[in-house]
C-alpha cells in the first residue's frame, strides 16, 4: 500500500490524483496530513507537493468527463469532510476516465457513486438549512455579524445566496467549528482565516444598542404568541431541529 499525504486543500487532493496516475499506482490511499498516523513504519509514503497544473489537470478532465454539475458533487464531497472523501473522490475520477461516455455519478449500482450521492443530499439540506436558519445581530461598528456551527463546511456553497441578498449592508458570517467566514463590505466578499477562535464573551460586549433592544423585544413576543394548548414539539423539531436552535433568537 503507497499512501500519499496531501495539505488538505482541493487543489492539493487533485494534485494527489494526478500523481496516482502519474506514478501508476494501484494499491494507494490519499490521506490529508491532518489526520495521518503512521502505524505501520514500511509502508510507503509519497508527500504531496500541491500543483496547480496537476490539480488543473484533472479538474479539467473531470469538467470534460461529468460536466460542471458532476465536478460540482464531488467539490460537495470535499467540503462535506466524509472521512472516505478521498477514496470516493479518487474512484470517481477513475470510473470517469474509464468510462468517459457515460454518467458515471449517476451510476447508482456502484457503492461509490451510490454514497457520492447521499453525502450530496446530506450536505445540500445542510446548506438549505444555514440559509434559512442564520441571523445576523447588529455590532457596534455597524457590521452585522451571524455565527454558524455546521455540520459540513457549507460556507463556500452559501456565500453567493448571501452575497446576493444583502448588498446593502456590511456583514460577517464565521464558522465557529472551522475558525474562518465570510466578509461583506458593500464592495468584496471575501473568506477571512482569523489566528485565533472568536471570543464568543468579547463578541457580545460589541452588540449595538438597538440589537440587544431588538432580541428582548423578540423574545417577549415569542413569549406572547407560543399558544401552549397548541404546541407540537415532535413537528416543531421535526422542520427546525434542535442544533440550530442557537442561530434563532427567540430559542435563547
Amino acid at each position: 500500500m503507497i499512501t500519499l499525504i496531501y495539505d488538505g486543500s482541493f487543489d492539493g487532493l487533485l494534485t494527489a490524483v494526478f500523481e496516482v496516475f502519474e506514478y501508476r499506482y494501484k494499491d494507494v490511499e490519499i490521506v490529508n496530513k491532518e489526520r495521518f498516523h503512521q502505524e505501520n513504519i514500511f509502508a510507503e509514503i509519497h508527500e504531496t507537493i500541491t500543483q496547480n497544473d496537476k490539480s488543473e489537470r484533472v479538474f479539467n478532465k473531470l469538467e470534460q468527463n461529468i460536466g460542471r454539475s458532476g465536478v460540482h458533487q464531488l467539490l460537495k464531497v470535499f467540503l462535506s469532510e466524509d472521512p472516505e472523501l478521498e477514496r470516493l473522490i479518487l474512484s470517481a475520477v477513475r470510473q470517469s476516465i474509464q468510462h468517459p461516455e457515460a454518467n458515471i455519478l449517476q451510476n447508482y449500482a456502484d457503492n461509490d457513486m451510490l454514497k457520492i450521492s447521499k453525502i450530496c443530499k446530506s450536505v445540500d439540506r445542510e446548506r438549505h438549512r444555514m440559509t434559512a436558519f442564520v441571523r445576523f445581530e447588529k455590532m457596534q461598528d455597524g457590521v452585522f455579524f451571524a455565527k454558524i456551527d455546521p455540520d459540513f463546511d457549507v460556507l463556500p456553497l452559501i456565500r453567493k445566496h448571501f452575497k446576493d441578498r444583502y448588498q446593502d449592508q456590511k456583514w460577517m458570517i464565521y464558522d465557529l467549528r472551522r475558525n474562518y467566514g465570510i466578509l461583506y463590505d458593500l464592495e468584496d466578499c471575501e473568506f477571512f482565516y482569523p489566528e485565533e477562535k472568536l471570543d464568543l464573551h468579547q463578541y457580545e460586549q460589541k452588540f449595538h444598542d438597538e440589537e440587544q433592544n431588538y432580541q428582548t423585544l423578540w423574545q417577549r413576543y415569542f413569549t406572547k404568541t407560543n399558544i401552549v394548548e397548541r404546541k407540537n414539539l415532535k413537528l416543531h423539531v421535526q422542520h427546525v431541529p434542535k442544533r440550530y436552535w442557537k442561530y434563532l433568537t427567540e430559542k435563547w
